[in-house]
């Protein structure tokens, strides 16, 4: 069984579907998915459902990480802030481990300057966001860019979660 470990972020206002789909279909293919937030033991997402997070994000170190998954809500706006968040974001692209987001989440990689010059998608509403921080911005359900998975938005999360297996099984079997 694969026990690497894939962060997924989580704070305050996430969007419900992008935490638990992506987390729930790793966890089904063999990968350890910890929600990590800010300090709090527990968030309430977008939509009201729980979270009882795993640990504290600064509990990480980014060489133990095979990724870090930012999905989006309004947590990306509270997470962006965060120069730890950040940090561990910009070491974990460096270590060429997945780097994934989807909708508002991409605020956060823009936010540790790891985009610029790169192709990925989100919700229409940040697009600009995207564009001015360097990145070629498409519309598609999926988008993948080395290490850089990015969905748009919930309707898309079976192409996300297909391509988040696809690109960390492809990993391990060269690791």
């Amino acid at each position: 069984m694969n026990t690497e470990t894939i962060l997924m972020l989580v704070c305050p206002d996430y969007e419900d579907l992008e935490v638990w789909y992506p987390k729930l279909r790793l966890e089904a293919a063999g990968f350890e998915v910890p929600l990590v937030g800010m300090g709090d033991k527990s968030y309430q997402g977008k939509h009201g459902y729980p979270c009882q997070v795993d640990g504290d994000v600064r509990e990480y170190m980014s060489d133990t990480l095979a990724g870090i998954i930012a999905p989006g809500g309004w947590a990306p706006d509270k997470l962006r802030r965060d120069p730890i968040v950040l940090n561990l974001v910009r070491e974990v692209n460096a270590n060429g481990g997945l780097v994934a987001t989807i909708c508002h989440g991409p605020w956060i990689f823009i936010s540790a300057g790891i985009v610029k010059g790169r192709q990925m998608t989100s919700t229409v509403g940040i697009r600009d966001d995207v564009v001015n921080a360097g990145a070629k911005w498409l519309d598609e359900p999926v988008v993948v860019d080395g290490n850089l998975i990015s969905s748009r938005t919930p309707k898309d999360l079976p192409a996300f979660g297909e391509a988040l297996v696809e690109w960390l099984s492809r990993r391990a079997t060269r690791a």
